[in-house]
């Protein structure tokens, strides 16, 4: 591979890697330096070997973050996660027995032969542990290749991991290494037999892959699967007290392959699980791929009732079909190797590493092709081989066309081919790192159509590059950093702007070739160059990524920036250094206007990045110490004082050049973000100095405490401060050299941060395995520094309130949302610590108390300022003031629920048993005095409630309404609610003598006891009103008067009650003698003669289910209705008394229903028989006159249109007049148009009409009815 990837061209050498210096982003970064203990191994290695041999072999392990070196007769395991070299080192000696076999001669070493697998017992399932990627419990196997010699240590991490279990090959397992595929032993199987432990054994027999995975469910027990170049597999059974193996007895080349080509020194290449082995159940076992020389099988291990491993699908890579794989046989195309594959995390794509001998057929010259092959793997498609009808369904496509990675190298041996090794997974998306066993590391990147290489290097000699792998990402769908492990120089990092702007085109090309996706390349691509930082993300070609099923961005992390923004930025730079020089601003402002320094907002503002650059400066010398003597120096705190400093100039400096003028007029944005630097220093400085006495504190009380429980208590604030500063060194490759501590007091622009990560690693920070105790403590130790974060910059906002913008419409950094989410899981974690323990220690949990306050009232006011920022900028609020609302209850009866148990608990101590509930009630209110101020702040109205109750205390209640006025009423609307909801009317009203307006105003939604305020306030009209429509008042609608609206409010519970409310309405209209008055006594008079008269027609009706309800107001119709079925002449005659009643408005609009109560009164009496009475008995006129008197017709006509007639407003004449002569010329053509034309369509009125029109008649004259009747009667005669 030497001569094939060196060509690439080099990146630039590094010349400057001192520590605080501006870090090229092209070239590698330092991450770490190997263990002082391997580097004193490596030096005494050096004087007994001669230099050409190789000195040891190393690797790194992705789901652990471990690297691992043997040197010599160790093995040593470090964190290639941390930049500190402090790390603790694990050293285990390989046992001497395996050493003598894996050296036979005992004159060379082969370090070069072993293969190590560490298997992880934590899983990684937790959030917080795919961050951190602490590997706290491990188990390390390793593996010779050519002896199969086996060494298992169960957990490094422990005291006896120095107590290996090793297993050596026996004749019988050599004996097993010499099957052929049809399963024959070998006829020289006795000759080999000899050799066991021999280096000389035949390379075709050699192990070249083995994975491992834990087993659920036991102690330190795993499994591994290894395979032999032959092709042959074997399965390991590793447990505490020893070793067992097993040839896995299975047909491994297939029916239809008789032999393997004897060319082939490797038949099986590659072994990778598909899915991590955390991640599968016992139930479906463990799966993997086998890569051979042609095809991908794909197998399955189950572990019950024993390890059975079976082969469920074959998939081919070389064949025929050029479309499913890799089409062979082609013109010019001599042998292909499939080299190595990976598999991504999501166990979906299978990327490939190919080699391609090819001869030229113009030149006859010979080369090899290197080229990559992704693959994606198909979900639910387990064929199982004994199903042989299905053995031909395709499990895996092809993702892209075969990206060529070099057309034409140099051709190697395969010994250099298979030494080949393939990584996946690192920046940029979609990039992969090829290794060869010369110590090569060339990462190959797919961008726009072509395929671009960079080839890691250095300046000196840093040796070979042992293994590579991939920095985890803080984020969980992102790819990391690559990172490389070299064999002089320790781990160094890959950024990706390196990939992207390092990478070169292959050294060759071979235009000639078809279907490679090297072809077609724009004149776009080519003239791609360097591009600083100026490079905006643009998508993927749709040709190579369109079949995935994620989209995957080019390029992350670059932001676009212009070429004047360069260079306003480095004139600003230039301005700012002048003035601290000589303190002149002459001329600053036209320079910086001219050159656009005021045209972008917020963040990418000129102005704020270099306030940015101030406060995120690294120090040059911070990284000579490492740890906690990072934190306990002075060093720290005097490099964050010359921040605020040189921060403070440059505030001077903006002010005296007018810059902050303008910023505060045109840019409030970026002005803001500015002060907000500020801010976040100060408070970085306070938390500085919070971690300091700590960390003295730890220190002071070391001889004390526990030494296990020493490092938990009181290091809430550490751990989150490393986690913090473990993100930002994975998203910022160029801090990977960095402490994770020195990253987080350098980064102060991203405090917010620390609440994100709080947020999100809640549970490991407080230590939830840990004693109730110690999560106090805990709890407390992050929840202090969380207020003295806040109370810091706030108190900076106050001193320099002159420096800021106007704030309408912006969000300050400490009210963005994931501020307050990391507010809101320390609260309420603390609220839960709390809940966990009824009982109340005084001496350990008022300043946890306390701090609960604190983060309440902090938490509220990021709140409500978030609120009033959108209200002003005209954007959605109502679910974050639902948010608001919610929390800031849960928050306050949590406080009031500590604050009574604080109280009895001091009240206990106090007190001794001795009643005494005055001092009582001053304890409770010393101690409610903190949480009474916050509810007051925020309108926590039920706690303001509780607190004044528990007091008995009708003065502070008082006040609070006094002082608390919101928006619907304030405190004293929630007060008015509490007295109604617990009956306590009297009390309500006594408050409405000094909160008279208020109270009027509570109660319009209460006319129960509205017009008791109202007569109390002298307002007669108005109390007479309520009393009138309360009275009135029921479930569905007005019962009398239908087209008033009245308010909903409660309803009278029966009809006596209902009368008596129209009394005191009369009484009240009368007391009030308000212009029109008395209309009102009218009206109220009437609806007293509707409710009587709902009575009798009620009490007419027998009692069944049917019948209405005594009690419930009934519409003037529905009783109306009800007389009309009733068939009484009672009923029929209360018809009219109702329709007198109601008012015209209703008998001007239910007409019909009037004619259908005067054809119902004349269908009371039998006129009929009536008429031929009269004319057969020859009655008198006195007689006639005497029974017409008991008609209805004569009592409804007497009703309706007497002399003694009462209705309200108007007569029944202005709707039906009596007689039809009577009628408006324009109505006297209607039938029904008045009483008359009504009769005269009755069935007996050709027989009774005129002894019907008499009765009407009759009843309209009143005391004259005598006369007039006589006179009808003689005319009639």
């Amino acid at each position: 591979m030497v001569k094939s990837f060196v060509s690439v061209i080099r990146i630039p050498t590094t010349k400057d890697l001192e520590k605080g210096t501006d870090v090229d982003q092209t070239k590698p970064v330092y991450v770490g330096d190997f263990p002082c203990h391997l580097r004193d191994a490596q030096e005494e290695l050096l004087h007994e070997v001669s230099s050409g041999d190789k000195l040891f072999t190393g690797g790194m392990d992705k789901g652990t973050g471990l690297c691992w070196i043997i040197c010599g007769n160790k093995l040593y395991i470090w964190s290639y996660l941390s930049a500190s070299v402090s790390n603790k080192c694990v050293i285990l000696e390989i046992p001497s027995s395996v050493l003598e076999i894996s050296d036979g001669n005992r004159k060379g070493k082969h370090f070069n032969h072993w293969m190590v697998c560490i298997v992880r017992w934590d899983a990684v399932s937790a959030k917080t542990e795919k961050v951190l990627r602490h590997c706290n419990s491990a188990g390390v196997i390793i593996c010779h290749m050519k002896t199969q010699a086996l060494v298992y240590w169960p957990d490094i991490f422990a005291e006896s991991r120095n107590m290996p279990v090793f297993s050596l090959p026996t004749p019988l397992d050599v004996s097993e290494t010499n099957f052929h595929n049809e399963g024959r032993k070998d006829a020289n199987e006795h000759q080999e037999i000899c050799l066991v432990g021999s280096v000389h054994l035949s390379e075709h027999h050699h192990i070249n892959s083995i994975i491992a995975a834990p087993v659920s469910g036991s102690s330190k027990e795993c499994i591994a699967i290894a395979c032999q170049s032959s092709g042959k597999l074997w399965h390991f059974y590793f447990t505490p007290s020893g070793i067992y193996r097993k040839k896995i007895r299975h047909d491994i080349f297939g029916a239809g392959c008789v032999s393997h080509s004897q060319t082939n020194k490797r038949y099986a290449r590659s072994l990778n699980w598909h899915l991590q082995p955390h991640a599968c159940s016992e139930k479906s076992g463990w799966q993997f791929f086998l890569l051979t020389d042609r095809e991908i099988q794909y197998w399955n291990v189950m572990l019950t009732p024993e390890v059975n491993v079976t082969k469920l699908w074959v998939n081919e890579i070389v064949g025929n079909d050029g479309d499913l794989g890799i089409k062979k046989d082609l013109a010019g195309q001599k042998h292909i190797w499939l080299l190595d594959m990976q598999v991504d995390e999501r166990g979906k794509e299978i990327s490939i590493l190919v080699a391609t001998f090819c001869k030229d057929r113009l030149g006859g010259s010979s080369y090899t092709q290197y080229s990559l092959l992704t693959m994606i793997c198909k979900a639910g498609k387990n064929i199982n081989t004994e199903n042989s009808a299905a053995m031909s369904a395709r499990v895996l496509e092809k993702k892209a066309p075969l990206q060529v990675i070099i057309p034409k190298a140099r051709v190697e041996d395969e010994e250099f081919l298979f030494s080949m090794r393939l990584r996946v997974g690192g920046k940029p998306s979609g990039s992969a790192i090829i290794l060869s066993g010369d110590g090569t590391a060339t990462v190959t990147n797919y961008l726009r159509g072509s395929i671009r290489l960079y080839q890691f290097d250095l300046p000196y000699d840093a040796g070979k590059v042992l293994d590579a792998s991939v920095f985890p990402s803080a984020e969980d769908d992102e790819e990391g950093a690559w990172v490389v492990l070299t064999e002089k120089v320790g781990v160094w990092a890959i950024p990706e702007k390196a990939v992207l702007l390092g990478g070169v085109e292959p050294p060759e090309r071979s235009l000639s070739r078809k279907g490679s996706c090297n072809e077609g390349i724009t004149q776009e691509e080519k003239r791609i160059q360097a591009f600083g930082g100026n490079m905006a993300p643009r998508r993927a070609s749709s040709e190579a990524w369109s079949s995935g099923d994620r989209p995957r961005s080019v390029i992350t992390g670059i932001v676009q920036r212009t070429a004047q923004d360069e260079e306003a930025e480095v004139l600003l730079g230039r301005l700012f250094c002048d003035f601290m020089i000589s303190t002149e601003v002459e001329g600053a402002f036209e320079k910086l206007s001219f050159k656009g320094a005021f045209e972008k907002e917020g963040e990418t503002n000129v102005f704020a990045r270099m306030s940015k650059s101030i406060v995120d400066t690294l120090a040059k010398h911070w990284t000579t110490t490492r740890g906690a003597e990072l934190v306990a120096s002075a060093i720290v705190s005097s490099l964050l004082l010359d921040k605020q400093q040189k921060h403070q100039k440059y505030l001077h400096f903006l002010a005296l050049s007018r810059c902050h003028d303008e910023l505060s007029l045109k840019q409030r944005h970026a002005l803001l973000t500015i002060m907000e630097h500020g801010e976040k220093l100060s408070s970085i400085i306070q938390l500085r100095e919070l971690q300091n006495m700590i960390s003295q504190n730890r220190s002071n009380n070391a001889d004390t405490l526990p030494s296990q429980s020493e490092n938990r208590l009181g290091g809430s604030l550490w751990d989150l401060i490393q986690l913090v500063g473990d993100k930002a060194r994975r998203n910022t490759v160029m801090l990977m050299d960095r402490d994770n501590a020195e990253v987080f007091y350098s980064k102060v622009s991203d405090i917010e941060e620390f609440f994100d990560c709080l947020t999100h690693h809640i549970t490991y920070i407080i230590g939830e395995d840990q004693p109730y105790n110690i999560q106090l403590q805990r709890a407390y130790e992050i929840s202090n520094a969380c207020s003295i974060l806040i109370q810091a910059a706030m108190q900076y906002r106050i001193e320099n309130q002159t420096w800021y913008p106007s704030p309408e419409g912006l969000i300050p950094w400490n009210c963005q949302p994931v501020v307050r989410a990391g507010l809101w899981c320390i609260a309420s974690f603390i609220m839960k610590l709390f809940k966990e323990s009824a009982l109340i220690d005084s001496s350990r949990k008022p300043d946890l108390w306390s701090q609960l306050e604190v983060l309440t009232d902090i938490l509220l006011e990021a709140y409500t300022c978030s609120i009033t920022a959108r209200i002003e900028c005209g954007e959605e609020h109502r679910g974050l003031v639902q948010e608001y609302s919610r929390k800031r209850d849960e928050l306050l009866d949590s406080l009031l629920e500590l604050t009574k148990r604080f109280a009895d608990a001091n009240y206990q101590d106090k007190c001794k048993g001795v009643e005494d509930l005055e001092v009582k009630e001053d304890i409770f209110r010393e101690v409610s005095l903190p949480l009474l101020a916050i509810a007051k702040r925020h309108e926590g109205y039920p706690t303001l409630w509780h607190i004044c109750y528990h007091l008995n205390d009708s003065g502070l209640l008082r006040n609070l309404m006094h002082d608390s006025r919101g928006p619907k009423g304030g405190f004293s609307n929630f007060v008015f609610e509490q007295l109604i909801k617990n009956h306590q009317f009297a009390k309500l009203l006594r408050l409405g003598e000094e909160f008279r307006d208020e109270l009027a105003s509570f109660l319009k939604d209460h006319n129960d006891l509205l017009w008791l305020h109202e007569i109390y306030l002298s307002q007669f009209s108005s109390a007479s009103e309520t009393l009138h429509a309360l009275a009135l008042s029921q479930d569905d609608s007005s019962a009398l008067i239908e087209e008033q609206e009245f308010v909903h409010f409660r309803m009278p519970s029966s009809t006596s009650d209902r009368r008596r409310l129209l009394n005191l309405s009369k009484i009240a209209v009368a007391a009030g003698k308000k212009e029109g008055f008395e209309l009102k006594m009218l009206r109220i008079e009437a609806d007293l003669h509707i409710l009587m008269l709902q009575e009798e027609v009620l009490a007419s009706f027998p009692e069944n289910k049917g019948k209405p309800d005594m009690n419930k107001l009934l519409p003037p119709v529905v009783l109306i209705e009800m007389c009309l079925r009733g068939g009484s002449q009672k009923l029929a005659l209360l018809a009219f008394e109702l329709f007198a009643w109601v008012g015209s408005n209703f008998r001007n609009s239910n007409r019909s229903l009037l004619d259908e109560s005067w054809r119902n009164a004349a269908d009371q009496d039998d006129w009929a028989s009536l008429a031929n009475a009269a004319r057969a008995n020859g009655w008198s006129d006195e007689l006639v006159i005497e029974n017409l008197r008991e008609t209805v017709l004569f009592k409804a006509s007497y009703r309706c249109y007497g002399p003694a007639s009462e209705t309200f407003e108007g007569g029944f004449n202005e709707v039906l007049p009596l007689r039809k002569d009577e009628l408006d010329f324009a109505n006297s053509k209607e039938l029904g148009s008045s009483v008359e034309t009504i009769l005269m369509q009755h069935k007996n009125f050709p027989d009774a009409g005129k002894l019907m029109l008499t009765a009407i008649l009759m009843g309209r004259e009143g005391i004259n009815v005598f006369a007039e009747a006589e006179g009808e009667l003689a005319m009639e005669s």
